[in-house]
C-alpha cells in the first residue's frame, strides 16, 4: 500500500480507511493479531483484513458491516490526526493547479503541520518529483517523517526541522514551486526565491489575515516577483432535489379555432378543473449556510532571468 500507488490486496503494515458512513471514517494500521472496535462490532485484522481486497465489505462481530478503503490524500485529509490547523481539499485543489505541479516537480513547503497538503503534493509529483518540507516544531517534524514512512512515500520527501525564515529550505536553485503556510511569510521570501530555479517558478502563500497578505505582497514586489494575485476560495454545495412543478394553463392561443370556441363557452356554466397537470424535474437549491473564510491564497511568479 502506498498513497501514490494503488494496491489490490491488503497486507500487514498497510494503512486502511474504515468506512462506517459518509460522516464516520477512521484510519487504522493493519497488524497481525490486532483488533479494532467499531459501533458495529470488532474487526479482526488477521481474518477480516489481511489478504482481502481494498474496497471489500467486512462483516463485524455484531453483524454490522463496514467498507475497507484504500487511502488517498482526500480521505487522509478528513481522517488525519490534527497536530495543527490543516488545509482542506477546496484550497488544496487550487494550490496544486495554480502552482502548476506535475510529475517530476520539485516543491518546497513550510510548514509541514499535519501533512494534509504534503500528501496531495506527493501524489501529484510522483514518481520522479521530490518534496522538501520544513517544520519548525521538532515533535511535529518527527511525527511527519514517521507517517511518510508508514505511507511508503518517504523516498519522495525530505523533512527538515528548522526555522525557514532564518535557515531557508536547505536547497538552492532547483525548486519549481514554493508553498508557505507560516505566521510571517514575508520573512521567508528571500529564502524562497533562492530555492527556486533560475528560469522562473511559482510561489504560493496561505494566510488567514489580510494584513499578512499586504506585507507578503510588498515583500514579493521588493524581490521582483511578477503576476501577483490573491484569491479566496469559498465552496457552495447545492442540494439537487426532485420536485413536482404544476404546468400553468394559459388557454388556447389568440386567433386559433379553440379561441372562438372558448369565447362561446364563457356564458356557460363553469366547471372547475380538477386534473392539474404537473411535471417532474430536478433542481439545485443553494445552501442556507456555508463554510466561511479559511484563508487567502497569494500567488506569484519568479521572473525568468
Amino acid at each position: 500500500m502506498s498513497f501514490v500507488e494503488y494496491s489490490e490486496i491488503i497486507q500487514e503494515g498497510d494503512v486502511v480507511i474504515i468506512f462506517l458512513g459518509h460522516e464516520s471514517m477512521m484510519p487504522i494500521k493493519v497488524q497481525s493479531g490486532a483488533q479494532t472496535q467499531t459501533r458495529y462490532g470488532v474487526i479482526r485484522h488477521s481474518s477480516d483484513l489481511i489478504g482481502q481486497r481494498f474496497g471489500s465489505k467486512v462483516t463485524c462481530s455484531k453483524g454490522g458491516w463496514v467498507y475497507v478503503l484504500h487511502p488517498t490524500p482526500e480521505l487522509w485529509t478528513v481522517n488525519l490526526p490534527h497536530r495543527t490547523q490543516i488545509l482542506y481539499t477546496t484550497d488544496i485543489a487550487n494550490i496544486t493547479l495554480m502552482l502548476e505541479l506535475k510529475p517530476g516537480s520539485v516543491v518546497c513547503e513550510s510548514g509541514t503541520g499535519s501533512g494534509s497538503l504534503s500528501h496531495s503534493i506527493l501524489r501529484t509529483i510522483a514518481p520522479t518529483g521530490h518534496l522538501h518540507t520544513v517544520e519548525f516544531h521538532a515533535q511535529r517534524a518527527e511525527k511527519a517523517m514517521q507517517e511518510f514512512k508508514e505511507h511508503k512515500v518517504s523516498h519522495l520527501v525530505t523533512v527538515r526541522n528548522q526555522d525557514v525564515c532564518k535557515d531557508g529550505f536547505g536547497i538552492t536553485g532547483i525548486a519549481d514551486a514554493v508553498f508557505l503556510d507560516i505566521p510571517s511569510p514575508w520573512e521567508a521570501i528571500t529564502h524562497a526565491k533562492s530555492a527556486m530555479k533560475r528560469k522562473g517558478g511559482r510561489l504560493c502563500s496561505f494566510s488567514p489575515c489580510i494584513e499578512q497578505v499586504q506585507r507578503t505582497c510588498e515583500a514579493l514586489l521588493d524581490h521582483g516577483f511578477e503576476e501577483i494575485c490573491t484569491l479566496e476560495v469559498l465552496l457552495r454545495v447545492h442540494d439537487v432535489r426532485t420536485v413536482n412543478l404544476p404546468l400553468p394553463d394559459f388557454g388556447p392561443e389568440e386567433g386559433s379555432a379553440d379561441s372562438s370556441q372558448m369565447a362561446s363557452d364563457v356564458c356557460k356554466e363553469e366547471v372547475p378543473n380538477t386534473g392539474n397537470t404537473s411535471v417532474i424535474c430536478r433542481t439545485a437549491i443553494p445552501p442556507r449556510e456555508m463554510a466561511g473564510h479559511t484563508g487567502y491564497l497569494t500567488f506569484a511568479t519568479k521572473p525568468r532571468n
